[in-house]
């Protein structure tokens, strides 16, 4: 999965328990693609690391300091600019409430924290071999607009 056209997936997480981090990173570098991490350790970070370059994915953390996942997940859907992101949620919390939470508000996909490493190697595997482009769909006006001639 490339949307950028290139050879590179640019995969961002947002993610600040640092155990977690060197798991996932560790996990990324087994799925048979290229890939190039970046990390936001906090809510406010993610937000800025958006701004200078939107990724390929984003892997959501909902327990984060400073802008908790959900705050991220509510003002990066209210931006039209990241309006083609794929945001999964990336978190431990598996209750009902915060995944519907998650889907109402924009999330493409909600990935509970596996426990063993051959399960998370698995899950980003199945995730970033998702053709996003396919499955994300983003009408154009002309979509809106009936056209009587």
């Amino acid at each position: 999965m490339n949307l950028s056209g290139a050879n590179t997936t640019h995969v961002l997480l947002a993610e600040d328990d640092n155990e977690d981090y060197y798991i996932f990173s560790v996990a990324i570098q087994q799925v048979p693609l290229t890939v190039l991490l970046t990390r936001a350790e906090n809510g406010e970070l993610l937000m800025k690391l958006l701004d200078e370059k939107v990724p390929d994915i984003l892997f959501l953390d909902m327990l984060m300091p400073c802008k908790d996942g959900q705050q991220c997940l509510r003002e990066i859907r209210a931006n039209k600019k990241y309006d083609s992101l794929p945001i999964i949620v990336y978190s431990s919390l598996d209750d009902l409430r915060t995944i519907e939470f998650c889907y109402r508000e924009g999330s493409n996909l909600y990935a509970i924290k596996p426990s063993s490493f051959d399960e998370l190697k698995t899950i980003l595997e199945r995730i970033l071999t998702i053709d996003w482009r396919k499955v994300m769909y983003f009408p154009t006006f002309s979509d809106f607009v009936l056209n009587p001639h």
